[in-house]
């Protein structure tokens, strides 16, 4: 079975429907922690809800990655609460090598964009200024690049000439919410096959 280690610095919209997903008996896995860089992130109290055990994690000196003597505190307490894969949501900050060895092949992603269009900060800004007529969210394994990994899954939203940024990350997040269980239910049983960089279902 999964064992879960969520990561998340905001409100944890994507963590919450993971948390409904198993709830509700739609995917067979158990979340083992929730962790959170941001002390007062609304992510910890989600996990809080559901009797989770919420980590807050100080990442000092460093400002955009998890490394150093934070890294190594974060693998100390997946260790102890059992985890065995890691799901990155809404986690604003890069992982480095010692993580990513530890976890090769185990860390997912989700990102507000059709990888490899608009990767980094903000897909689903780049992708409305950028004026295409479709966009959405790619679910991915985690490597060293920046949303480079190979894609799980992707779910597609169509910019409408009257949408504003709000409105259309409005759609990208309700797209997520479907995709990010979605894809932790097909790498649970098992139905994830790599070919090179693609990946099909068994």
């Amino acid at each position: 079975m999964l064992k879960l280690a969520i990561f998340g610095s905001g409100s944890g919209t994507n963590c919450q429907a993971i948390i409904d997903a198993i709830e509700a008996g739609t995917l067979d896995a158990e979340i083992a922690c929730i962790l959170s860089d941001v002390e007062d992130a609304y992510i910890l109290e989600r996990a809080r809800k559901h009797n989770i055990p919420a980590i807050w994690f100080d990442c000092a000196p460093f400002k955009t990655k998890l490394d150093g003597e934070a890294e190594r505190k974060v693998l100390q307490t997946l260790a102890e609460h059992g985890a065995n894969f890691v799901a990155l949501a809404g986690f604003m900050r890069i992982v480095k090598d010692d993580l990513l060895n530890a976890y090769a092949g185990r860390i997912i992603n989700i990102h507000p964009s059709l990888l490899p269009s608009f990767p980094g900060l903000d897909g689903g800004k780049q992708a409305f200024e950028y004026g295409v007529k479709f966009t959405g969210c790619t679910v991915h394994f985690v490597d060293a690049g920046v949303d480079t990994g190979a894609i799980i899954n992707q779910k597609c939203v169509m910019i409408e000439d009257d949408d504003t940024l709000d409105s259309l990350m409005g759609k990208i997040h309700a797209q997520e919410h479907i995709a990010y269980p979605e894809a932790l239910r097909w790498i649970a049983e098992g139905r994830i096959n790599f070919e090179g960089r693609r990946i099909t279902l068994k």
